[in-house]
């Protein structure tokens, strides 16, 4: 694999401030300077350049002027960060602004052909590929139940992108006796040498068993099959020591900030 310091280059330049090549109907992607702020989805997003190329008073008026389109909108709006990110007091200055965050991941990169060997399924448990409203309502409620948290959202997020791209969006569910016990998929990327792993959740019973490993493999086999060079994922702590044993290496940290318009409740992110 190339060096950690190419593949975060190769990460910065492809993945940031990526517009998909078919935008799902009713989203909205533009393109501001240095920010992609996306709206039409269950809230705002900004993803910014690694360099924001303004310091000071001129990044406290960008910041404060994505937080307060998104207040004439009435809604909640998610800035993700990464730990390498420029200037180095942009997490500070977006608390200053009212933005919240949320809980720190690692973003992690493997190379897809060391994955993609055969997926060694536990016995009794069947993974599958899922499309119809159905099971993403099945994955949906697994979700709220492994997070604690209201995950119905999920459904019809991710049918609503199955129909606008069903070639680069692939879900992936396992079950045991007709039961969902996780569920996690692939998206890839046109244009760019990386598919992102995402999703991927699996009930507190039934961890510790190969399932997510599983998972792991059935997706970097599809992603090989279409030529994907390399892998992401934004771990949590309970994936990231499971994906380090598979291969996967430490490029970043991420940490999403959001702000919430006052009397409406925030929402878990995935």
């Amino acid at each position: 694999m190339a060096s950690t310091t190419d593949i975060l280059a190769a990460y910065d330049s492809q993945l940031r401030r990526l517009v998909p090549p078919t935008i799902p109907t009713g989203h909205d992607y533009q393109l501001l300077g240095p920010l992609l702020r996306v709206t039409g989805q269950r809230r705002g997003f900004i993803e910014p350049a690694h360099d924001l190329g303004v310091e000071g008073g001129m990044l406290d008026r960008l910041i404060v002027e994505q937080r307060d389109y998104f207040a004439g909108r009435g809604e909640a709006v998610e800035w993700k960060t990464r730990a390498h990110d420029l200037p180095n007091d942009l997490e500070s200055r977006l608390g200053a602004a009212g933005f919240v965050p949320e809980d720190r991941e690692t973003v992690l990169v493997g190379e897809t052909a060391a994955m993609a060997g055969d997926p060694a399924v536990p016995e009794g448990i069947q993974v599958r590929l899922a499309s119809e409203r159905p099971d993403l309502e099945r994955i949906a409620a697994m979700k709220s139940e492994v997070w604690a948290a209201d995950y119905s959202w999920v459904a019809a997020d991710l049918q609503h992108r199955l129909a606008s791209d069903p070639e680069n969006l692939v879900v992936f569910i396992a079950e045991a006796s007709g039961v969902v016990v996780s569920a996690a998929w692939l998206e890839i990327n046109p244009g760019t040498d990386f598919a992102g792993l995402w999703g991927g959740s699996t009930l507190p019973a039934w961890r510790g068993r190969g399932i997510y490993k599983a998972l792991v493999s059935a997706r970097a086999q599809l992603a090989a099959a279409r030529g994907v060079k390399y892998l992401q994922v934004d771990a949590s702590a309970d994936s990231e020591p499971i994906l380090r044993r598979l291969g996967f290496r430490a490029i970043t940290t991420t940490t999403p900030f959001v702000w919430t318009p006052p009397g409406i409740g925030n929402s878990h992110a995935t």
